[in-house]
């Protein structure tokens, strides 16, 4: 066998000034061989999941017909660029619970259990995110990263005993260990690519005034790699340093947003043009991640259940959780609709995102099992049944999208949960309460 030319290591790492950035999959990463043994990178399998809260308008969600010629509903026309990658899945139900349905929600959404009514000692199952952690994170720095938008700033019972926990989180690392959703995009990007060597905060706060940038900090680095690779991973290093970046200049806008001295008024819970830049500057923070190959499986909760955020943005001033409790009334059916496409729309910045970012021989949505969905269904009777799911990108070839699946009555979730299990590598006979895999998915 004959190697044509040398390799960076897949970890390289450019550092500089006590700050380290990571890189993204380059060609000069990849061994060249002979053509006749050459060979294709191999995609990374990463999971994704992406989660709405207080249930859904489910008329304007669900389609009609099903197989591949399923029409686009109103919810999910702002994701309709990316039918042929996406799998429409209705009729499965979550676990049934009398008492904390939101508490519920959120716990099952990813466990398949139903939490125990207290405020301490706290009871569920490990959330699927954390089963494929625990084997992919052997190849990566982080083994997942748990992101919100929400503030985790209520504490005590938040659903008729229920413990504030259960609501604010989807990822359970055991039975009895939530895991906190970071909301801080500072924070983020601090744990992906380092600050200064410190965690003192009044040391972070004088690099931030002093506008330092981590590219700033390695751009000797870069040079030097710029002169060793070719014109193609040039090009690759440039998109993604630009997004890196832009990341970082939109983090430091918002710091100093916040600075400013505001006379002292009740401040609403949705902030106009804020919940959207939040949003994504954290889906801008995944695609690196991703990229990086820095953790290869992360959650990201747009919204806590029973969240009370109002949309003035999109015409909706209402707050949340109470208009989800609709009564069927059409003028707050619609804003519960509005709500929801509101959510599609951002989740739509995503995957565009994700497509535009190579990935071995395709982009990065090829090459990630992505789930976008709520916890409940009908929110105005906090309904466990038909839950509201859809499955993205190529999940590495295994998943075969632009389809609305229908499954028969009673289909529990961790069937799914079984399913995408699977497709990780991760084969399991039994996970909770299913009955087996979404034989459905598996037509490839």
């Amino acid at each position: 066998m004959t190697i044509f030319k040398k390799t960076l290591p897949r970890r390289t790492v450019l550092k500089g000034l006590g700050a380290s950035l990571a890189l993204p999959l380059l060609d000069s990463m990849i061994p060249a061989l002979s053509s006749a043994h050459a060979q294709a990178a191999q995609p990374a399998k990463r999971l994704g999941v992406v989660y709405v809260p207080n249930g859904m308008a489910m008329k304007s969600w669900t389609p009609a017909t099903t197989g591949a010629n399923f029409e686009i509903t109103r919810i999910l026309q702002p994701l309709a660029p990316y039918k042929d990658r996406m799998l429409v899945i209705t009729g499965l139900n979550g676990a049934q619970s009398n008492a904390g349905v939101h508490a519920s929600a959120s716990t099952r959404f990813l466990t398949s259990a139903i939490p125990a009514r207290v405020e301490s000692d706290l009871q569920a199952a490990v959330s699927i995110d954390q089963l494929v952690a625990r084997q992919l994170g052997n190849e990566t720095q982080l083994g997942s990263l748990e992101l919100a938008l929400d503030q985790n700033d209520v504490f005590g019972s938040c659903d008729i005993g229920f413990s504030c926990q259960y609501t604010s989180t989807i990822a359970w690392r055991d039975a009895n260990t939530p895991l906190p959703m970071e909301t801080n995009p500072r924070l983020v990007f601090e744990r992906l690519f380092g600050d200064i060597g410190t965690t003192d905060p009044k040391v972070r706060l004088q690099r931030i005034r002093k506008d330092q940038s981590l590219l700033d900090a390695v751009t000797d680095r870069v040079g030097e790699l710029n002169r060793t690779v070719g014109a193609g991973d040039r090009a690759k290093l440039d998109q993604y340093l630009d997004a890196v970046r832009d990341v970082e200049r939109r983090i430091q806008m918002a710091e100093a947003q916040s600075s400013r001295q505001l006379p002292e008024v009740a401040q609403p819970a949705g902030i106009p043009n804020t919940y959207e830049e939040h949003a994504k500057l954290m889906f801008d923070l995944q695609v690196l991640a991703y990229q990086t190959d820095l953790t290869r499986v992360i959650t990201f909760m747009l919204g806590r259940e029973l969240s009370g955020r109002t949309y003035a943005e999109i015409g909706v001033p209402d707050s949340h959780h109470p208009t989800s409790h609709h009564r069927d009334d059409p003028v707050l059916y619609e804003k519960v609709t509005k709500i929801n496409e509101f959510h599609t729309q951002l989740f739509a910045y995503y995957l565009h995102k994700l497509d535009a970012t190579p990935d071995a021989e395709g982009s990065l949505l090829d090459n990630l099992l992505l789930l976008y969905g709520a916890g409940m269904s009908d929110s105005n009777q906090h309904s466990n049944r038909g839950l509201p799911l859809v499955l993205f990108g190529g999940g590495a070839g295994s998943i075969k999208g632009g389809r609305h699946l229908r499954y028969k009555e009673g289909t529990p979730i961790s069937n799914l949960h079984l399913t995408m299990l699977d497709k990780m590598g991760m084969p399991l006979d039994q996970l909770s309460n299913s009955t087996g895999p979404l034989d459905l998915l598996s037509d490839v």
